[in-house]
């Protein structure tokens, strides 16, 4: 997942009680944004939800007009399921050699087609039925029923559990900051509170304009209690506690 900073312009608050011992700014971020849109052309039929509603993986968000596509299939449906009763029939004759062996291929092979295009049709009519690829929220909706899509975005949907927090920190920090590295998370007002987060990610390449990495840590929200997009105060072990209203 492409990561973009946004915190290159923040000021650091550095604290040091011991070694190696710091607290610094730091910004709550979705987990990861994605822009929903259809793999087929067509026109809106439905859109089912809208900003700030929560959508879980593999729900139907929105579908397209469909009713062609689905007449295709049931045809297709009945050619297979003829298929299939006209082996049923020639299959006692054929173990009693009343048929020949050519028959029977070729029985076998109009059932074994008939599947494929039914397959084929239901793939099809899937493709009209546009699913969430995660549990999250609504962000914001772009297109309404009756519109036509066609490389464009129908919803934009965020993962907010877990979040992340995006941290930069000075060169002189780098030998301070682990991987699994346990720190707590104090969000600005009118949040507030105390919550652990886990570092994930230490950037292994540091800017040389501004001497700073980026460090990336996960912050678990089950119960979607801290919103996206807050600014907040990261303390790493060691740090003596920063002071919460």
């Amino acid at each position: 997942m492409k990561r973009t900073f946004v915190l290159a312009g923040m000021v650091f608050a550095l604290a040091v009680a011991t070694a190696h011992a710091f607290q610094a700014d730091g910004l709550i971020t979705p987990f990861q944004v994605v822009h929903v849109g259809s793999p087929q052309e067509g026109v809106l039929a439905t859109v089912g939800f809208d900003r700030g509603d929560t959508v879980r993986k593999g729900q139907v968000v929105a579908t397209l007009h469909s009713s062609v596509e689905k007449a295709a299939m049931e045809l297709k449906r009945a050619q297979k399921d003829f298929a299939q009763r006209k082996m049923d029939r020639m299959n006692p004759l054929y173990r009693k050699d009343v048929i020949a062996a050519n028959d029977m291929d070729e029985a076998e092979t109009e059932k074994a087609l008939a599947e494929a295009d039914y397959r084929y049709s239901s793939e099809i009519v899937k493709r009209l039925e546009i699913r969430s690829t995660i549990d999250g929220v609504v962000v914001e909706r772009y297109m309404s029923p009756g519109e036509y899509v066609e490389n464009r975005p129908i919803l934009k949907l965020a993962q907010i559990d877990p979040l992340c927090v995006e941290v930069i920190l000075p060169s002189e920090m780098y030998d301070t900051v682990a991987v699994d590295m346990k720190a707590e998370v104090l969000p600005e007002k009118p949040v507030g509170g105390r919550h652990e987060a886990t570092v994930t990610i230490v950037d292994r390449v540091i800017d040389a304009a501004s001497g700073t990495f980026g460090v990336r840590l996960t912050l678990p929200n089950p119960d979607h209690a801290l919103p996206a997009g807050l600014k907040c105060t990261v303390v790493f072990p060691g740090h003596e506690k920063a002071e919460v209203d």
